[in-house]
């Protein structure tokens, strides 16, 4: 996107001057100047004559289009005060955000305040771009905070899946905070992570890599606590503490009394004495 103004002046030096100090150029731009009309001076000093007009004008790179829409949306929010300094690392611009006590509004419940302007940010960036250039925003320092919390919880559950072996989905992320976690995950020997869902439910999923084995196998151990040992002086076994092997025998006197044999079933009655009922 090109940005010009178009000034006039007595001077060609006048009117460059005027079109400068209105187009207000980023000092990283390439300005071009062009006179448009030469100055022609008055005859006798009385009739005719024309001012010089210059068109100052410089093509706006895809930070500077992102700047101009961020502070229009700003102001729109009532937040007149921000600055945006422009900061290019990793091949990508990075456009920190300060202003006196509006963070909070700026950031939002969670970030998304924060993530629907980059994104919103990042299309008019890209919008007649050849090649695709990624923008972000921070505000203060959240995102390094944010961006330690996501290292963190990657690490932690990326332990878990080593000891357990058991695949770990996390809640739904946006591509940003998707990113952190899946370059934490791969500084971790032994795990991989991929993305499912789509849309705004878009999770990532963090599991053990084929071939890998958990460190943990789950389970009794043979001898353990709750495992079945015949050795274990304590007693305790599957059955929760009771050794059957060391209860006392049963024994059988040969002149123990015998029981009456038991009537056979099939010589009693199938019902009971039935009492004839009187009217």
């Amino acid at each position: 996107m090109v940005k010009e103004a178009i000034c006039t002046g007595a001077t060609i030096e006048e009117a460059r001057e005027k079109a400068l100090a209105e187009l207000a150029a980023p000092e990283d731009v390439e300005v071009k100047i062009e006179v448009l009309e030469l100055p022609v001076k008055k005859t006798f000093g009385l009739f005719g004559g024309a001012p010089a007009k210059v068109k100052a004008s410089y093509e706006e790179s895809p930070a500077g289009k992102a700047i101009d829409y961020l502070k229009k949306v700003l102001n729109a929010m009532g937040i007149a005060d921000a600055t945006v300094t422009q900061v290019i690392e990793d091949g990508h611009y990075r456009l920190d955000l300060d202003c006196e006590d509006r963070h909070g509004a700026i950031i939002g419940r969670r970030g998304e305040t924060l993530d629907a302007l980059q994104y919103l940010t990042s299309l008019v960036a890209n919008r007649g771009a050849e090649e695709y250039i990624r923008i972000s925003l921070n505000v203060g320092d959240y995102r390094e905070k944010r961006d330690e919390t996501l290292r963190g919880l990657a690490r932690k559950h990326a332990n878990q899946v080593l000891k357990y072996g058991r695949s770990i989905t996390l809640e739904p992320m946006n591509p940003y905070e998707r990113r952190v976690i899946h370059t934490a995950v791969q500084e971790i020997e032994g795990v991989e992570s991929h993305s499912i869902g789509s849309d705004g439910d878009r999770r990532v999923v963090i599991s053990l890599k084929e071939g890998v084995k958990p460190t943990h196998g789950g389970g009794y151990r043979k001898g353990g606590r709750g495992g079945y040992n015949n050795n274990n002086r304590s007693g305790r076994g599957r059955s929760g503490g009771r050794d059957y092997n060391r209860g006392p025998k049963r024994e059988f006197a040969e002149n123990a009394p015998t029981r009456a044999p038991h009537r056979d079933a099939g010589a009693a009655p199938l019902y009971g004495k039935i009492e004839p009922k009187n009217d």
